[in-house]
């Protein structure tokens, strides 16, 4: 057969020849191939494979990638492996051909692109070809491409370099992130003698919080006023390089008369991280202010704190 028998489309840059050499690096067999079809098998990814230090893949679409709107045709690419492969910041170029086999005349159509390489990283883990071959084509037995429902691929990688690229970071948003309330009640407010305090641990965007309180006051609002922040309850669960965008409230409550409160400003935000785990007011309030019974933020000497946390966002280095 040659490929003159077969309708490609003109596709600019893909050489397309006849091989009668088996693929290098990896040959997959596909068996009752009219069943992916049946079950809606829209992909399937072949085992790993290595070539040139690296761990690779083939991935094959019987009725053309839908995100690329291929329509009557196969689809196949070469994909880095990603749990071994590089991270973001690492390319590694490669020049590849992918295979079919004509099981017909024992030949394998080979297609590879004119740029002999491509370059591969963590945002673009692979390559190859959106029309690999007409559904027509394919399916016309006198090509030998199905036969018996069977049809074979297969990959050649050929590594050329790689090279580390860049320091970055990666900011995430959270859609829809959901608000957090921990309520704290402080009892025996006049027996409290150590410099500050800390609440229960509560979880607001998978991470763990604290309130931390002091009742003498911190900084500059040491002895005239009490502060109160907002920390991480273990820092070191972050990775030096990994920050949280949060959105904060701590306010006061009145023990008996909850609808009454005091309210620190507005709502806070801040990036905490492992070098910076805390947010807060040393002046939140004045001692005079906060005893004053008419107020009635201190009652039956206890007192309400309550935290609201929203986790906004996510930060992290790109390796």
């Amino acid at each position: 057969m040659s490929m003159n028998n077969l309708n490609f489309d003109d596709q600019y840059g893909i050489l397309r020849t006849f091989s009668d050499s088996m693929p290098t690096h990896y040959t997959f067999k596909i068996q009752s191939f009219s069943l992916m079809s049946k079950h809606s098998l829209e992909r399937y990814e072949s085992e790993d494979f290595e070539a040139g230090g690296y761990k690779w893949k083939l991935a094959f679409y019987p009725n053309g990638k839908k995100s690329k709107n291929v329509k009557e045709h196969i689809s196949l690419y070469l994909v880095l492996a990603g749990a071994n492969g590089p991270q973001t910041c690492w390319e590694v170029y490669a020049a590849f051909g992918l295979f079919l086999l004509d099981q017909n005349n024992g030949k394998y159509l080979a297609l590879e692109e004119e740029q002999k390489e491509r370059c591969f990283h963590g945002i673009k883990l692979d390559w190859g070809f959106d029309q690999f071959l007409s559904q027509k084509d394919f399916t016309d037995a006198s090509n030998g491409f199905l036969v018996d429902d069977a049809c074979v691929f297969g990959a050649e990688v050929f590594v050329r370099k790689e090279r580390s690229t860049c320091k970055g970071e990666c900011l995430s948003m959270i859609k829809d992130a959901v608000m957090y309330k921990h309520v704290w009640k402080i009892e025996n407010f006049s027996k409290l003698d150590e410099e500050s305090y800390d609440s229960e641990t509560f979880i607001a965007g998978d991470q763990k919080w604290k309130i931390e309180f002091y009742p003498e006051g911190r900084d500059n609002g040491k002895g005239s006023h009490l502060s109160i922040d907002l920390a991480l309850a273990d820092p070191t669960s972050l990775s030096p390089t990994s920050k949280l965008y949060a959105q904060f409230t701590l306010r006061l409550v009145d023990p008996v008369y909850s609808s009454r409160h005091f309210e620190y400003g507005t709502k806070a935000t801040w990036w905490f991280s492992a070098s910076s785990p805390k947010r807060g007011w040393p002046k939140f309030i004045t001692l005079g202010i906060f005893s004053d019974k008419s107020l009635g933020y201190l009652e039956n000497d206890s007192t309400i704190v309550e935290a609201e946390v929203t986790v906004l966002g996510t930060a992290s280095a790109l390796d």
